[in-house]
């Protein structure tokens, strides 16, 4: 099934498929990270070096690569939430075309590559500008949808 018309970027009518893969991807890395939330604070309360009575009431008593995990997954709530919007509204209206598309997959990529930063070396300065990255392509995707819905192109 296609959801766009003729796409600036090419003549390639855009399935739901092609249009939803990024998604299902970007939630995939989500459930990834909560996985490995769950399994780093498992490991934390097995060994002992977290106490049950530490963190009962939601206090930030973890250890630091268990907390860099739990943030790297609280941020998948942020900034990708403003993409699931953006592709829920743009398949109905039938606005998702080859650009969409492609900076869907741009924007993923960022996602990853800001995660995998963030649960490994969690260097600010690299986290810092692949973020931006990612929030520069998703702002251009809005401009982009905006633009069509509003001129009608």
């Amino acid at each position: 099934m296609t959801v766009g018309g003729i796409s600036p970027l090419g003549k390639v009518p855009m399935s739901v498929q092609m249009v939803l893969l990024p998604v299902f991807v970007q939630v995939a890395l989500t459930f990834a990270l909560l996985i490995g939330m769950v399994v780093a604070r498992r490991k934390t309360l097995v060994s002992g070096e977290t106490r049950i009575r530490d963190i009962a009431l939601g206090e930030p008593n973890w250890p630091q690569g268990a907390t860099q995990i739990a943030n790297c997954y609280r941020n998948q709530f942020e900034l990708p939430v403003l993409f699931y919007v953006l592709i829920a509204l743009a398949l109905p209206l039938r606005r998702a075309d080859l650009f969409i598309v492609l900076m869907s997959w741009v924007f993923v990529v960022a996602r990853f590559a800001h995660a995998g930063i963030f649960v490994s070396s969690n260097d600010l300065g690299r986290r810092s500008t692949v973020w931006l990255a990612g929030v520069l392509v998703l702002l251009a995707m809005w401009i982009y949808f905006a633009l069509k819905l509003l001129l009608l192109i």
